[in-house]
């Protein structure tokens, strides 16, 4: 076991978030020992952003404003929850990207749709968890299960469908060989 801690900057201090960030790098790296910080930062887009590349950026936003806070981190990781609308349809979902020093790890969850009340009301300008809180008479879901968890029945909870997003975004670490070409540099030897 190696006694060398690995910094890693979660660019919220939503539980949910920090738990999902945690366990995906523990998964993906179970040799390493991690410490979690967690800064809230802003993510320059709308508290509910409304398209993919909206989202995506909020995730890339939220990592660069955290590597400013804490540049002595070893990693940095913003997580964002958007919906986009499909076919009339609204569906939700998130951005996770990881960085270290030039490199990057992106990845977007899987999407689920929202039901018409949550719909309606994100059209009305409500962010997605007041909005579920409003349709399931619940209090702070979004730090929680989340829509995922309360529309499954607990069949699968927010923090679930970050983690995989979040392993998959650490998939370059995991094989630099393969996505850098500085051969042979390992970014979790920084």
């Amino acid at each position: 076991m190696k006694s060398n801690v690995l910094k890693v900057v979660v660019a919220s201090t939503n539980p949910v978030k920090g738990k999902a960030a945690l366990g995906g790098f523990q998964r993906m790296f179970p040799q390493e020992q991690f410490e979690l910080v967690a800064v809230e930062v802003p993510s320059g887009v709308a508290d509910q952003p409304m398209t993919n590349e909206e989202t995506w950026q909020g995730a890339r936003n939220r990592v660069m404003n955290a590597k400013q806070a804490y540049p002595e981190a070893h990693y940095w990781i913003g997580i964002e929850g958007g919906v986009e609308e499909l076919e009339g349809e609204l569906a939700s979902f998130s951005w996770v990207a990881v960085c270290t020093g030039d490199k990057w790890g992106k990845a977007r969850s899987g999407m689920f749709f929202l039901p018409p009340a949550m719909t309606e009301l994100i059209a009305q300008g409500v962010e997605l968890g007041k909005a579920n809180d409003q349709v399931f008479s619940q209090l702070n879901s979004k730090q929680k299960g989340g829509a995922i968890g309360m529309l499954s029945d607990g069949a699968l909870d927010r923090k679930e469908l970050y983690e995989q997003a979040v392993i998959q975004a650490l998939v370059p670490f995991k094989n630099p060989e393969l996505y850098w070409k500085e051969a042979g540099e390992d970014p979790m030897k920084r």
